[in-house]
């Protein structure tokens, strides 16, 4: 009887060093991620269109919900009246597609988008991140909506 409880402390002093080493080694072999900064939803609080002279500022506190969803990969944006739809503010805007970001170089590749001229465009923008401010500015060209303009958008991080 005794050898029997020498042998059942063996083997279970054997299995739990085995799974110990592989639980250690498992950790240590998987890379460290680092999770990027503008990861997260943003709520866009004004947008500024500078266009041949012209400057635009939208308050997008006021009538107006604009979302910008970022993931590791992709990003989307949404963006609607307050209105339901009804009378002469009624809007809806939706897009999406891939992004990088190096630095403050902020790249988002357009593939799906409302307006669909501005599919399959490229954006540059630089990004600065303040506490729980994201500043976007850059320059959208789509020729074939005859848009070249400086886009200035100040979104907030949406917590919940």
């Amino acid at each position: 009887m005794k050898t029997f409880y020498t042998n059942a402390l063996t083997v279970t002093l054997l299995i739990s060093a085995i799974s110990l080493s592989c639980g250690n080694k498992t950790q240590q072999e998987e890379p460290q991620q680092t999770t990027s900064p503008i990861i997260g939803t943003w709520r866009l609080l004004s947008g500024t269109l500078i266009e041949k002279g012209d400057t635009i500022v939208t308050d997008y506190t006021k009538n107006l919900s604009f979302i910008k969803i970022i993931n590791d990969t992709h990003f989307a944006f949404l963006k609607h009246d307050l209105t339901k739809g009804k009378g002469p503010l009624a809007a809806y805007d939706s897009g999406g597609g891939t992004y990088s970001l190096k630095d403050s170089l902020y790249t988002e590749h357009l593939e799906y988008c409302t307006e669909r001229e501005w599919e399959d465009n490229t954006f540059r923008f630089t990004v600065t991140l303040q506490n729980d401010t994201l500043v976007q500015r850059g320059v959208e060209k789509v020729a074939e909506a005859g848009i070249d303009r400086l886009n200035i958008e100040r979104y907030v991080r949406v917590t919940q």
